[in-house]
């Protein structure tokens, strides 16, 4: 199998189950282990937390023992097994401990699959938006199963589906991989240190723990924002849904329009467009601000997660890649969603609208920072 099938094959894979998981995993707390909406998004944040530990330190740690290839395949296989403990678990502590146990093992999927991304490119000429893409289409197509499922048999369906998407990732996993990733990276000593000292990295991860950590509240409540729309399960899916597909556009396109821009460019553009984003959603609960505001998930997500991926291909050391997008899904990722979603679920539970008009005066300063990072001509 060529490395560009391989690539798009395991995002759509594992994109299927992040789209479950994302948007769908604090409702199915909420509505099938009697939760309150605080109550889960503690239990989320904690997986967060775990989440940032993890893919800070347990991934960079696994890739200079293992290969990507071998990783592929053992990670998919521990957190299906890990996901299964939710189903006998009811109390709040259990189910905590499940998910920090969860949070240390799956998450460190999507750091694995964007260095495969990232070596692939150097050794195989991949196309990075073209694979990634089909992430996105997987993430599409997960919303919509999950959408249409619970307008059928209800919100317990979501684990069900979960499960489906776990097994075809670890079918995916399984076919063989390319020959770049069968060899262990063998990342430089003090790989962290060296990591830090590349020029304008402490910039570009600041800027991303800004704008990805202002996703907190859309990712963990926006499931429940529409049913107070008195959206119907049945369309919540596709609702959700054109904020994938505006993705997939932007990442099939992506390397015919930014592949040359600066990143800083890249951040500015995507900076502003999450500080509207998210002050249009919380200061107008309707429905129609909500559907447009979709749109501008190519931006405030696509954008500066291609800006990360072009500045990582033109500044960062081939050895430190690992470590480096362990420090991007740990920082811009993890430890800063785990924050702004326990702030998002205490704003929450005043208004609803405030959950998001808090992340739009969080993500502001990334701004002024993408402004400094051209001044400074980075990437």
């Amino acid at each position: 199998m060529k490395a560009q099938s391989w690539l798009s094959i395991n995002f759509f894979t594992f994109f299927f189950t992040w789209g479950i998981f994302l948007p769908y995993w604090t409702g199915w707390l909420v509505y099938e282990k009697d939760l309150t909406v605080a109550a889960a998004s503690s239990i989320i944040a904690a997986g967060l937390f775990a989440r940032s530990f993890s893919t800070l330190y347990l991934f960079p740690e696994l890739s200079k023992r293992f290969s990507l290839a071998f990783l592929m395949k053992a990670l998919p296989v521990i957190s299906t097994c890990i996901l299964l403990l939710f189903i006998p678990v009811d109390s709040f502590t259990g189910l905590m401990v499940v998910m920090i146990l969860f949070s240390l093992f799956y998450p460190n999927i999507l750091p694995m699959m964007e260095s495969n991304a990232s070596l692939l490119m150097r050794t195989d000429n991949i196309h990075y938006g073209r694979s990634r893409s089909w992430g996105s289409v997987g993430y599409t197509v997960g919303l919509i199963v999950v959408g249409l499922v619970t307008a059928i048999w209800t919100e317990s369906a979501i684990f069900a589906v979960m499960a489906v998407g776990s097994v075809m990732m670890i079918a995916g996993a399984f076919q063989y991989a390319p020959d770049a990733l069968q060899e262990k990276v063998s990342p430089k000593r003090g790989s962290y240190r060296a990591v830090l000292k590349t020029p304008g990295f402490i910039l570009v991860i600041s800027i991303c723990v800004l704008i990805q950590g202002a996703h907190a509240s859309y990712y963990n409540y926006g499931f429940i924002y529409l049913q107070e729309l008195n959206v119907s399960n049945a369309y919540i899916g596709f609702i959700l849904n054109i904020a994938v597909l505006s993705e997939i556009l932007f990442f099939a396109v992506a390397d015919r329009f930014f592949k040359d821009r600066p990143a800083a460019f890249m951040f500015f553009i995507a900076s502003i467009a999450a500080v509207v984003r998210w002050a249009l959603v919380g200061l107008f609960p309707s429905l129609w601000i909500f559907l447009i505001t979709q749109l501008f998930h190519s931006l405030t997500f696509g954008l500066a997660h291609y800006a990360f991926i072009r500045y990582l291909y033109r500044s960062v050391d081939k050895q430190l890649i690992p470590t480096a997008q362990g420090v991007y899904a740990s920082l811009g990722m993890g430890l800063s969603a785990a924050v702004l979603t326990q702030v998002g679920g205490l704003l929450y539970d005043i208004d609803s609208g405030l959950a998001f008009t808090g992340m739009s005066i969080a993500v502001m300063p990334a701004i002024v920072l993408s402004i400094l990072m051209h001044q400074k001509r980075i990437a």
